[in-house]
């Protein structure tokens, strides 16, 4: 029986695809699908450039604001959702699922598949985040390197909780985390083509530079304090969104607004650099099914019909 095709648009934050994937779902008949790890959180529309409710309306989205702030999501989780939703839109729907986002991990769990993980336990897990509220993220990432250097070196020392999730591993299982996940998965069974946005730097740079000041003006100050109001532990993803930490601090009286602003449009530049790394040494389809765009796509109008025609034909092709 022949894999149902499924088509993934990915690339860089600031990069367009939403505007893409929303473009192609209307003339393709898709389901815009979010594989993106923060607009899963239905507290940061404005922070995470979800799409607008016109946006929504136009054409079936899902999983964009699913999971409240205070359940952190996972690829695990994201690939199990994502799975349904492909299946719903195409099975009973009749529509091309259109995986959207720049969450590389995602992308990987569907068209590499994830190790089978063991739980490690209640025990291991008090334990771990014991040891996170003791020590701090800093401190637990030291020892963390002592039994998974490998893992450490991924992970960022002040990314408390992935660390303390890698420490529960080692401390449930006796085995690095690391190890875990070099162990081969189960690819989902689809047929995926993929169009990965790659735009030159600087486009990237300008656009993430006027991100920040739009986002003001659409209501983020608001949306970190009503954020900040659900006394939430700090280490969930959706406490470190792009924007999040630097407009707490604003709002702590810390920093000013235009320091927030250029710590803000700093970590999404230096975000937006290790996503384009990571596509460069990771695979989202088979090459012969891949298509570059090396533009930044601000919109449909920007697309010119030649340049459609590119997008289609490749679409066409790999269908």
């Amino acid at each position: 029986m022949d894999e149902p095709p499924a088509l993934i648009v990915a690339g860089p934050t600031c990069g367009g695809k939403s505007a893409l994937a929303l473009a192609l779902a209307e003339r393709l008949g898709g389901t815009v699908i979010n594989a993106d790890s923060m607009q899963v959180y239905r507290e940061l529309r404005v922070l995470t450039a979800r799409p607008s409710p016109a946006e929504e309306a136009a054409v079936p989205h899902r999983l964009f604001g699913v999971r409240p702030a205070a359940a952190a999501g996972s690829a695990a989780w994201w690939s199990g959702a994502a799975l349904e939703e492909m299946a719903g839109a195409w099975v009973r729907a009749g529509r091309l699922p259109i995986l959207c986002g720049g969450t590389g991990l995602y992308f990987s769990a569907l068209t590499h598949g994830l190790a089978d993980i063991p739980d490690s336990g209640q025990a291991a897990r008090e334990m771990a985040r014991g040891l996170l509220a003791e020590l701090g993220p800093v401190a637990l990432h030291a020892r963390l390197a002592e039994v998974d250097s490998a893992m450490a070196a991924r992970l960022r020392p002040n990314d408390g909780q992935r660390i303390a999730r890698a420490y529960e591993v080692w401390l449930g299982t006796g085995t690095p985390l690391s190890e875990w996940q070099a162990r081969p998965g189960e690819r989902a069974p689809w047929r995926f083509a993929a169009i990965l946005l790659d735009p030159p730097r600087d486009e990237l740079r300008a656009a993430i530079a006027g991100r920040f000041a739009a986002m003001l003006r659409a209501g983020a100050l608001e949306e970190v304090r009503g954020l900040l109001a659900l006394g939430l532990d700090p280490s969930l993803p959706a406490m470190r969104a792009h924007g999040v930490p630097e407009l707490s601090a604003y709002l702590r009286g810390a920093i000013t607004l235009d320091e927030a602003g250029r710590r803000a449009e700093l970590v999404t530049a230096q975000y937006a650099k290790r996503q384009a790394t990571w596509y460069r040494h990771h695979d989202l389809a088979p090459p012969d099914r891949t298509h570059t765009i090396h533009a930044r796509i601000a919109g449909q109008a920007q697309f010119s019909e030649r340049e459609w025609a590119g997008v289609l034909n490749f679409i066409e092709r790999v269908s």
